[in-house]
């Protein structure tokens, strides 16, 4: 000790300052409003700024960010994130040291919901895997794993330790030592810490509080806690006060021991000390007692507890749990100050700890009621079930289903979907009934997707209902044949689809309600024969429809419905699929009203596809109300009826058809006039047409009279639907409130059929009473309809309501009505309209009350987008530029999409255009469509010089890939104002056609290609032309693919060539022009492929990849040097255009050299590579000579192999190259010579280390499944076993390999790692089409450019 007296000289007396986080001034802003509630206080980060390099900004700076925030924000880090952070790191293989630390140290403290063992076996493999990537650790990394042992509690030999450090050749500092005498200390071994000291001292390095803090302990263990005790006195004799963590030290021993009377009087001298935060060091004393055995002092101490750190209270609470204190930890919970209702959710991660830990339901149960009766969280149950469902604890999720439903909370089917899925998976179909049989006994119906998406995967209807019978469960035997059509549906197996609509189990089946499964599954399938099959079935038995509207209506909206569901791009790429489906309903005799009719034209137009605007010729021309076999002329049915009664004979049927031809010709006063003359002859159909007919002509007082004549002669009959639509919309713009109230009892009383067009009636007659102001009405009338059950929730519906308290000027009516209507509804009607007025009237208050509950309910992202619109709307654009200036804001283009729709409707210009502008930073955002939806607007107001600026903007946002749809709408406006098109314009239709053919010889064309009878069509096309016939472009394009297809490259030649003889601005586009460069290439036609390619070029057409590295190969393998620098030249002309990597033409030319037996030139050139390039690692990285090893060996020239190899010899030995020799060990492995790739690993060990070009081999599309396996036998700690699993699952789907691609699932499962979105997609697909169920969340579609991304990356 007299020793550690004379050293407190070195010891730093003073507490360091803690310095309080800056706290923002407050803002009462609207702007500072809307964007800070958003962004969390970001804490000072512990890393100085400016020491990353830009290699590690560009890989590691998301992981980093994600670990750090966590830190900063909860004071922990989850598992899962942690473990993804590492296997991105491996797979990126450049680890960077501050990275390193901080996954290190998370593995420690900040890691509470692991046992301490696991987290040091994690840091044990974190350590080693990052070791075998090349990280070379200095004494920083050392200390980290130092202090996440001292964490853990992990008893390790210090001596060992340093010895380990030795031979790193990494010397220990100041920080190593104080964490070795920790160490030693921790278990008692003064001596051992003494030796340490005496080292630190000869050192002359500084005695610090650690140091004095770890004695403490270190005698407190050793027995003697007189020593501990005596060294705060020994710090005071020195005149140097003890630190705060030096009192935590001499805590922590009484606690140990389980004294709780010396802990009392130590914390009391302990709150006189400055700067010393008791409450926080309270923590490390409860761990202690807990730890120790003595939980009972626990409670004594409670009231000393800070909890107003919740990050460190939680890290508490769940370390208790992990100790089997769950209660002890739940009462410190309680303890905490109640959070905000936003923050509720940070309690999840107690509920989550104790479904991890397998807590009992019971406890569980306990928890959730406390906590929901303390009012601490408004969903604990629910967020506790969704903790055991994600985790699959199935006993524990159904246990706490029942205790929901002892509560009296509500259970919904979905709640049950994990629990089936993991029956799925296993296909235990027993497990499954099991499953019903559980939502039985709750009360719960399975829905249609649940029987669809998860019951009939593995057995069939009839099967289903008898293991349903036995096991006590009454099947649903109206529900299950829809399922089993869904489900079929969504497997695009639409001709077991066909024969269940033909089946009599089908009479009771509404389309309506899952028609979105037909659209998927017609998307899905290119048998135009079965759509059409399919619609007719549907056309023909209008039992699978609601009557009203009936199966040509009904037919009708499912035509628009299936088109509106289809994206621009997906309508062109089926364009020849729907034109000849429109073309067989057509001749099946299928017509559809000339109103939906339009409405599809309308949709198409949209879609810039006016030729198969053309095959929608479905219009259905009768008129409405009078039956075909009806006379229509009305002088005749006049006469006739004047005749009849003349002779006293029956004019009843006479009458029905004169009323209803005056009905059509809308003549009201004359079909009135006719109707008072003969009233005792009238019947209920002219009734019906005639109260119709008043309807449309606003006449609400003879209509209602009209019905309460119609009620005395059959007060049984029921109008259709759209008859008391029209007679609500007349009645409510006439202000006969009761009358409307009355239609909607007897609509109700009749069960008349309802469909989405009631809500849009409604709606309508709500708005416009809303728009007068009248607010009771509109609210009685609202709660009428809701009530009965006539219409859905809708935002059209919900937002008249909210409109009459706007029109009145009533805010926080207005916003209580909003918040009412989710209450109730469980639905949120759109603020725009709202947020505009407060914003007008600079209404904070309600506007923040406003902003906080969007922003709880539908999220940040939605609220951010709701100001941007109103703050646009209003005028207030720097404001709406801040708000996207919001750190993390990205694009939800779904609301994007219905704010452009609002402005074009609206015609409202500016506001377009400066969301167009200010939205050009905003992540994710979809330029093409900003734009194409601007035009849009321009076309409205033809307004075609602001039109023309949008394509020097597209020029400027270089990184926009525009669609073709957006540059034909574009040149559309400058055609139609007579203005020169200035730019290239795809051209598949219409603008500079051929004269007029003759249309035999055109559709038999057409026709015969899409049949596969080519050779039939090129016959045709000979004949045509000796009759010298021209064609459309389409035509042209279709025969070219068609030939192309059969590799007929002369006669794609010859058809091109027509082509453009009589079509001046006929050229072929991308696709063509890639498949004719191929075809001539398979063909040997060397120079005409280079011709092609050399016309492209100059229309500035730029064919694909692929088909110009096919071109360069051949030329390579042909030995033309010659050639392969032509197509360089043209290539460097073009910088960027098409991305070739620049190894394209190098080592193909050194592949020609050696063809032409020029074998020393080659290998000059390619050894030149190296040697200059070894001045710089990045550019010699990228050099890579795998194809020209690979041709080598494809050709069996060994002379030139021979040569090569020595030539890779001479770098690896003499410069430390390793790349070429690399290159060769791969090639031999894809040309499965084993015995060489051994040799040369063997050789060359540095191969291993060599992780970015084994990396490159396992991503590239072209390497085999067993490639990759015999790579990872050979060197199976140098890969990164994320990319080798995604790789294999990529390898195994695109070869229907689905048995080998669920093992590797599997095992990526086993080994708790993540797969991309775009592999999960290819392994979903794989699945689906072997009928086998998809055991996670089927990832989104990817886009073209995504796809096409992601795969010239992975095959570069």
């Amino acid at each position: 000790m007299a020793v550690l007296l004379r050293s407190v000289r070195w010891f730093g007396a003073a507490c360091p300052l803690v310095r309080p986080a800056p706290r923002l001034p407050p803002s009462r802003h609207l702007i500072y409003q809307a964007r800070f509630f958003t962004v969390a206080h970001q804490q000072e980060g512990k890393f100085q700024e400016g020491i990353f390099s830009d290699k590690f900004q560009q890989y590691f700076n998301v992981g980093f960010k994600k670990l750090d925030t966590a830190v900063s924000l909860n004071g922990q880090v989850r598992k899962g994130l942690l473990l993804w952070v590492f296997h991105d790191t491996c797979r990126k293989g450049l680890p960077n040291r501050n990275l390193i630390l901080l996954l290190l140290q998370s593995c420690g403290s900040l890691l509470p919901e692991l046992p301490v063992s696991e987290r040091t076996e994690l840091a044990h493999r974190m350590w080693e895997g990052l070791q075998r990537l090349g990280t070379k650790y200095d004494v920083d990394h050392y200390n980290a794993l130092l202090q996440v042992y001292l964490q853990n509690k992990y008893i390790f030999s210090p001596a060992d330790f340093l010895t380990k450090m030795e031979k790193a050749n990494v010397q220990p500092n100041q920080v190593t030592y104080e964490r070795l005498i920790a160490a030693y200390c921790n278990e008692g071994d003064i001596e051992g810490a003494s030796k340490i000291l005496e080292f630190m001292k000869n050192k002359e390095l500084p005695i610090t509080e650690e140091v004095f803090s770890s004695l403490v302990t270190g005698h407190a263990r050793a027995g003697d806690m007189e020593k501990a005790e005596n060294i705060l006195s020994v710090l005071r004799d020195a005149g140097a006060e003890p630190s705060p963590n030096i009192y935590l030290a001499l805590l922590s021993a009484y606690a140990e021991k389980g004294d709780i009377i010396n802990i009392e009087k130590l914390l009391k001298q302990f709150e006189k000390v400055d700067r010393c935060p008791v409450g926080k060091h309270v923590m490390q004393v409860i761990l202690s007692f807990a730890r120790t055995g003595y939980p009972q002092y626990i409670q004594n101490i409670i009231k000393h507890l800070d909890t107003g750190c919740f990050p460190d209270v939680m890290n508490l609470c769940l370390n208790l749990v992990t100790q089997d204190l769950e209660d002890v930890a739940f009462q410190i919970l309680k303890s905490c100050p109640k959070l905000s209702s936003g923050n509720e959710g940070r309690y999840e991660s107690f509920l989550n700890h104790c479904v991890v830990l397998n807590k009992p339901a019971s406890k569980l149960k306990q928890f959730c009621a406390e906590l929901k009766e303390a009012n601490m969280h408004s969903l604990p149950f629910e967020c506790t079930l969704k903790s055991a469902l994600k985790n699959k604890k199935a006993g524990m999720a159904i246990d706490l289903m029942k205790i929901m439903k002892e509560y009296g909370l509500p259970l919904r089917c979905h709640y049950f979907w994990p629990l089936l899925v993991m029956y799925q998976e296993k296909k235990d179909v027993k497990g499954t009934v099991e499953v019903l049989k559980v939502m039985h006994e709750l009360g719960i119906k399975p829905t249609l997707r649940t029987y669809a998406n998860y019951v009939l995967t593995h057995t069939d209807v009839q099967t289903f209902s008898a293991l349903l019978q036995e096991a006590g469960c009454t099947p649903n035997n109206d529900l299950l044949p829809v399922a089993e059509l869904v489900h079929e549906l969504q497997f695009g197996k639409l001709e077991n689809v066909l024969a269940l609509l033909s089946s009599p189990r089908m009479l009771h089946v509404k389309i309506s309600g899952i028609q979105q499964a037909f659209f998927v599954a017609f998307k899905q399938s290119t048998d135009v024969d079965l759509w059409s099959k399919i619609t007719e079935v549907l056309y023909k038995d209008g039992s699978f429809w609601l009557t009203p509207p009936g199966p040509s209506e009904a037919v009708g909206y499912f035509l628009y419905n299936l088109i509106g569901s289809m994206s621009d791009s997906e309508i062109q790429a089926k364009e020849e699929c729907l034109r000849q489906y429109f073309h067989q309903l057509k001749k099946m005799n299928i017509l559809i009203p000339p109103m939906i009719c339009r409405g599809i034209h309308k949709l198409l137009d949209s879609y810039n596809v006016p030729e198969l605007i053309k095959a929608v010729q479905l219009e259905d021309n009768r008129l409405p109300y009078i039956p075909n076999e009806a006379n229509h002329d009305v002088s005749a049915l006049e006469k006739n009826l004047e005749e009849l009664e003349a002779k006293n004979q029956p004019i009843t049927n006479v009458l029905k058809q004169l009323i209803l031809a005056l009905c059509v010709e809308q003549n009201m006063q004359k079909a009135l006039e006719v109707k008072s003359k003969y009233k005792p002859d009238m019947v209920v159909d002219g009734y019906e047409a005639l109260i119709y007919l008043c309807c449309l002509q606003d006449n609400a007082e003879d209509a209602m009279n009209l019905k309460e004549e119609l009620s005395h002669i059959d007060s049984s009959f029921t109008l259709p639907t759209k008859t008391y639509l029209a007679l609500i919309q007349v009645l409510g713009n006439s202000g006969r409130v009761k009358d409307v109230i009355n239609i909607l009892k007897e609509m109700k009383k009749k069960d008349v059929p309802i469909s989405s067009v009631s809500a849009k009636v409604f709606a309508r007659v709500l708005s416009s009473m809303a728009l007068r102001g009248e607010v009771e009405t509109v609210n009685q009338l609202f709660e009428m309809v809701m009530n009965l059950g006539l219409a859905e929730p809708s935002q059209n519906l919900f937002s008249s309501v909210v409109l009459a308290h706007l029109e009145k000027g009533d805010m926080r009516r207005a916003l209580d009505t909003v918040i009412h209507l989710h209450r109730k509804y469980n639905f949120t009607t759109g603020p725009h309209k709202l947020f505009c007025k407060l914003i007008k009237e600079e209404n904070t208050d309600i506007l923040q009350e406003g902003i906080d509950f969007i922003s709880k309910e539908q999220g940040e992202i939605c609220v951010l987008h709701d100001l941007l619109f109103a703050f646009l709307e209003v005028g207030k654009y720097d404001e709406a530029k801040k708000i996207i200036e919001t750190p993390g804001l990205r694009a939800h283009n779904k609301k994007l999409d219905w704010f452009m729709r609002r402005c074009i409707s609206e015609s409202q210009v500016t506001t377009m255009e400066n969301l167009v502008e200010i939205t050009q930073g905003l992540f994710e955002c979809d330029r093409d469509e900003m734009y194409y939806n601007l035009l849009k607007l321009y076309r409205k107001s033809n307004d075609w010089q602001k039109a023309s600026a949008v394509w020097t903007k597209l020029k400027e946002e270089s990184f926009v890939e525009l669609r073709e749809r957006t540059i034909k709408l574009l040149a559309d406006i400058l055609q139609r104002n007579g203005q020169e098109v200035f730019f290239y314009l795809p051209k598949r239709d219409g603008i500079d056609q051929p004269p007029k053919s003759e249309p035999r010889f055109e559709d038999s064309i057409t026709m015969l290609c899409h049949s596969g009878n080519v050779k039939e069509a090129y016959g045709v096309f000979l004949e045509a032309v000796k009759k010298d016939m021209k064609f459309k472009s389409s035509t042209y394009f279709t025969l070219i693919k068609a030939l192309l297809s059969l590799g007929y490259v002369g006669e794609t030649v010859k058809v091109k060539t027509f082509a453009e003889s009589h079509i001046k601005s006929f050229r072929l586009n991308v696709t063509a022009s890639s498949h004719l460069i191929r075809a001539q290439v398979r063909r040997d036609y060397l120079k005409d492929a280079i011709d092609t390619l050399k016309s492209a070029l100059e229309n500035n057409v730029f064919p694909d990849q692929s088909s110009i590295k096919m071109l360069v190969q051949a030329l390579g393998r042909k030995g033309n040097v010659m050639g392969i620098h032509t197509v360089e030249k043209m290539m460097k002309t073009l910088p960027g255009s098409v991305g070739l990597h620049p190894m394209l033409f190098v080592s193909n030319t050194s592949v020609a050299h050696i063809m032409n037996n020029n074998i020393d030139v080659a290998v000059e050139n390619i050894e030149s590579l190296f040697t200059t390039g070894l001045q710089n690692a990045d550019s010699s990285s990228t050099i890579s000579i795998g194809h020209v090893f690979g041709s080598v060996m494809e050709e069996k020239r060994q002379p030139a192999l021979d040569k090569l190899s020595a030539m890779a010899d001479r770098l690896a030995n003499q410069f430390g190259a390793y790349g070429p020799v690399t290159d060769l060990f791969l090639e031999y492995l894809r040309a499965k010579r084993m015995d060489d790739a051994k040799f040369l690993l063997e050789r060359y060990g540095a191969i291993a280390e060599q992780k970015e070009r084994l990396t490159a081999f396992v991503a590239n599309k072209a390497t085999e499944a067993e490639s990759i396996k015999m790579l990872l036998d050979m060197v199976p700690d140098s890969l990164e076993m994320n990319t080798v699993y995604s790789s294999l699952l990529e390898n195994y789907a695109k070869h229907g390999d689905v048995s080998s691609a669920k093992a590797v699932y599997e095992k990526m499962k086993a080994e708790d790692m993540d797969l991309d979105e775009r592999t999960l997609k290819q392994f979903a697909i794989l699945l689906k089409k072997a009928g086998q169920p998809v055991p996670f969340t089927e990832p989104p579609e990817y886009s073209t450019a995504e796809l096409k991304n992601e795969t010239s990356a992975k095959t570069e």
